[in-house]
């Protein structure tokens, strides 16, 4: 059991940090000059090209099953590959690094908001009052706590355009738990990375259009190879495999190191500050997500 725990345990750090490595390096994209919705193409490009030979029997075998649900498979794939992760990377040219993973950890959150919404999970009043605290956190982080910034609507759209992926990204999560699947889970990431490419091709071609252009150098192969292999590969299969070992609910408690190890990054390689504004968020944020995880 010990060996076991610990195998899951170290599997769900190396996920964490991998996921926390995302936006230091979708950070060091927009140093760089590397476009985010050309980076996202090319990342899921690769990804969906290496489990090709892995899935493509099952594809053909399942392609029945595939066809009829097609809808809900392209709505998993706008809302995870065209939207979220695109979102992130063109936020991250505008945002701290610190406020974008704070942001992101409320995720579980509102997971449960949208799940009730859409009556795939009931929900509880501790849950409710959970989306109120997480939600004023956001508010904190986005309106830096100034009452200025308020007044002249003066907001960082890096901080904005965060807020959609955060709600994409829940969005899609409670929609993955709505169905049972007649595909393994890696070949349902190939379908969602197949539809979701498909939606990103004219975003990643107007982006080309209008200058917007990839430079073949150093730093796009190595963001480009860290992308694909880690946050994008390792993670999901890390992720999967420490759900198997100790169950969802305990995983999920994982996802809660990002904003730590996504923090600690920033501050040593991009030497961002952690500001009060952040202190104040990340409080209303923690006392959402444990209210919020409560049962009546």
């Amino acid at each position: 059991m010990d060996k076991k725990n610990n195998l899951a345990y170290f599997l769900l750090i190396l996920t964490t940090i991998f996921w926390s490595g995302n936006f230091i390096v979708g950070k060091a994209a927009s140093i760089y000059e590397i476009p985010p919705f050309s980076l996202n193409f090319y990342r899921w490009f690769f990804a969906g090209l290496i489990l090709l030979p892995f899935t493509i029997k099952e594809l053909i075998d399942k392609k029945n099953y595939i066809i009829s649900n097609i809808g809900f498979f392209i709505i998993l794939g706008i809302t995870s590959i065209t939207i979220f992760n695109s979102i992130v990377y063109y936020s991250l040219y505008y945002t701290q690094v610190i406020s974008g993973v704070l942001m992101i950890s409320t995720i579980p959150v509102w997971i449960i908001f949208i799940s009730s919404i859409l009556n795939i999970e009931k929900t509880n009043t501790f849950q409710i009052f959970g989306v109120a605290l997480s939600l004023t956190g956001v508010i904190f982080i986005i309106t830096k706590a100034d009452i200025n910034l308020v007044k002249n609507l003066d907001f960082n759209k890096g901080d904005l355009t965060m807020v959609i992926a955060m709600f994409s990204w829940a969005l899609y999560s409670a929609l993955l738990k709505k169905k049972k699947y007649e595909i393994s889970q890696i070949t349902l990431l190939e379908v969602v990375i197949i539809t979701g490419l498909i939606f990103l091709i004219p975003i990643y071609l107007i982006e080309m259009s209008m200058g917007n252009l990839i430079r073949l150098e150093k730093p796009f192969y190595l963001t480009l190879i860290y992308v694909v292999l880690f946050p994008g590969l390792a993670s999901f299969f890390f992720w999967i495999k420490g759900i198997a070992l100790i169950g969802a609910n305990r995983a999920g408690v994982f996802l809660h190191l990002m904003p730590i190890f996504g923090a600690i990054m920033a501050m040593i390689i991009f030497k961002e500050k952690f500001m009060f504004y952040h202190f104040l968020g990340a409080m209303f944020i923690v006392a959402g997500i444990t209210l919020s995880n409560k049962k009546n």
